[in-house]
């Protein structure tokens, strides 16, 4: 069974970092694309931050410069780094992985992570 684990949200004060950890458990054959998404009280999942296997990266155009997305292929690991955090960017944070099942990386699933709480306070 494969889970993603998502770690580090909390509490923080504007102007504030926070590093995010999501790291994908089970029977898979390594991972193709990993991402970074949120979900705002009220409002619709939006995408954050994506990564490649290879490293090449995609970020909401009004999230450069603030966040970086980084992974570790080793560890099936991903992580975002959220710096100058505003009040604006509480919400739930949630990760996924584009995942292989199966050596040849024919068979393939995205699974999502339970999310992790980032509140920013003014």
């Amino acid at each position: 069974q494969v889970q993603l684990v998502e770690s580090g949200g909390g509490l923080v004060q504007a102007g504030g970092s926070l590093r995010l950890s999501c790291t994908v458990s089970g029977s898979i054959f390594g991972t193709n694309s990993m991402g970074w998404y949120r979900q705002a009280p009220g409002k619709e999942r939006e995408m954050v931050a994506l990564i490649t296997s290879v490293g090449s990266t995609n970020y909401a155009d009004s999230l450069k410069g603030r966040f970086t997305i980084s992974r570790d292929n080793a560890k099936n690991t991903v992580y975002l780094q959220m710096n100058s955090l505003k009040p604006d960017d509480t919400g739930v944070y949630y990760c996924n992985a584009d995942t292989k099942l199966t050596a040849n990386g024919i068979l393939r699933r995205v699974f999502w992570g339970q999310g992790t709480q980032v509140t920013v306070s003014s």
